[in-house]
């Protein structure tokens, strides 16, 4: 009877090993849903990619642009539905927006994880598995302190800042409050005389120059993303404002680094790493896949900063393909 008890209980291990491996080795379909191609995005859709490979899974991701439209976000949940997908990856586009397509993917049994943006508080906790991120208002709060250490030894008490913001998200909202919180706790004269929305580069170039040329005596840009921190710094050179006229911002990438390591207009960046946030939001997708969504939905990661023309150059040694 002992050997025969030996001999059940080791065929239920060899049973339920057999099933944790075959979990573990379970290829994967994937949703994700990017707010642009390239920069910031480029990182995540990397991360997502290599945090497959290092969780040795099989992935098949099934992708978008949305191209910050929210009609465009919820086809395509709509189309990730129809397609089977065990998890969506997605920073919705608007926290109040974009609820009823996320609530059909939760309604249809697939988890979905945010990433960099989600939905308000009450309907997160209803229709999101996970949200990674990492704090924006400690992301805004680390750049006001180190806009402070700059005018404080610049010794400017009364510096005068334009904001290019992304405030369509409210991540960016609360990104301006830590910036200013911190900013104004050191340095009380701080003014904000202008705030325009320049989320893409494009725009954040012609709205900086606008700004520029009808208030020279602007000190600084706050760039709250990637396109305005790069929009103000290019604005500025073409104003012919250097040394006049400087750049705090958030996001890290090829141009940016160039333009820190330059030194000569953008004095910090502070950057959330999207390939390290990919795999978070991957990791956190595949929980939920095998059941193990985690018990807090906000998972943080970790924000940096880079604050000299050494940062700068390390970042691109780093980064020597050009994906944050």
């Amino acid at each position: 009877m002992k050997l025969m008890k030996r001999l059940t209980l080791l065929a239920l291990g060899i049973i339920a090993g057999t099933a944790n491996a075959s979990a573990e080795d379970k290829d994967l379909k994937v949703g994700a849903i990017y707010m642009d191609a390239q920069g910031f995005y480029a990182g995540v859709r990397k991360g997502i990619q290599t945090g497959a490979s290092d969780a040795g899974r099989r992935l098949e991701i099934v992708e978008t642009n949305a191209q910050g439209d929210v009609s465009k976000e919820s086809s395509f949940i709509d189309t990730l539905i129809s397609a089977g997908v065990q998890a969506i990856i997605v920073s919705p586009v608007s926290a109040d927006g974009s609820y009823r397509a996320i609530r059909r993917a939760h309604d249809a049994g697939i988890p979905v994880i945010c990433y960099n943006t989600c939905l308000n508080e009450e309907d997160m906790k209803e229709y999101i598995s996970a949200y990674a991120v990492g704090d924006p208002y400690a992301f805004g709060h680390k750049l006001g302190d180190a806009a402070a250490d700059y005018f404080l030894a610049e010794k400017k008490d009364k510096p005068k800042i334009a904001v290019l913001n992304c405030e369509f998200v409210e991540v960016c909202v609360t990104r301006r409050k830590g910036f200013e919180d911190a900013l104004k706790a050191r340095v009380p004269g701080a003014e904000i005389v202008a705030n325009q929305e320049g989320a893409t580069l494009d725009k954040a170039v012609s709205v900086a120059s606008t700004m520029l040329s009808s208030n020279p005596d602007i000190d600084a840009f706050f760039g709250e993303a990637g396109g305005a921190t790069l929009g103000a710094a290019r604005a500025v050179r073409s104003q012919g404002r250097v040394g006049k006229t400087v750049v705090f911002g958030g996001d890290m990438t090829t141009e940016i680094a160039q333009e820190l390591a330059d030194h000569g207009v953008i004095k910090a960046v502070v950057d959330i790493s999207g390939q390290g946030l990919g795999k978070l939001a991957l990791a956190q997708a595949i929980k939920a896949i095998d059941g193990q969504a985690p018990a807090e939905i906000k998972v943080p990661y970790d924000i940096d900063l880079y604050k000299t023309s050494e940062d700068g150059k390390a970042w691109l040694k780093a980064h020597a393909d050009g994906i944050p």
